[in-house]
């Protein structure tokens, strides 16, 4: 099977060339607003949950320290106890709640790797459509 010849002139390719172009700046422009605007949304439900895990973590101090007093109070299982352990779940939800935020937040997850993937993936192809 041979290639068929492209019987168009010099100026129509530039100008295919260049609509081409343009058409996957566009493309390429509407994906990266996309991304960003996707980084930005998870971003603020990381700073929430950060928010969230931090009076989490503020109620677990003021419970701890309720039952410690309790506690050491009545030197015995009751009020105190049952408050202790109570406050170790929420330390322990309100943890697991800032570490997910943090998480969201970092700079490797609000990277548009998508787009950068996409330009790679045209600057290769336009070095093998050149060659």
């Amino acid at each position: 099977m041979t290639p068929e010849k492209d019987n168009r002139s010099i100026p129509e390719l530039l100008s295919d060339l260049i609509q081409q172009l343009s058409s996957l700046v566009r493309t390429e422009s509407s994906l990266l607003r996309s991304e960003l605007r996707e980084s930005a949304n998870r971003a603020g439900t990381g700073a929430m949950e950060v928010m969230a895990g931090a009076v989490l973590l503020l109620g677990a101090l003021l419970i701890l320290l309720q039952a410690l007093v309790v506690g050491l109070a009545e030197l015995g299982l009751g009020v105190g106890w049952a408050s202790l352990l109570v406050g170790i779940v929420i330390a322990v939800i309100g943890g697991l709640l800032v570490k997910r935020g943090t998480t969201m937040m970092s700079p490797s997850e609000l990277a548009p790797s998508r787009t950068a993937d996409q330009l790679r993936k045209d600057a290769h192809l336009a070095k093998e459509q050149v060659q």
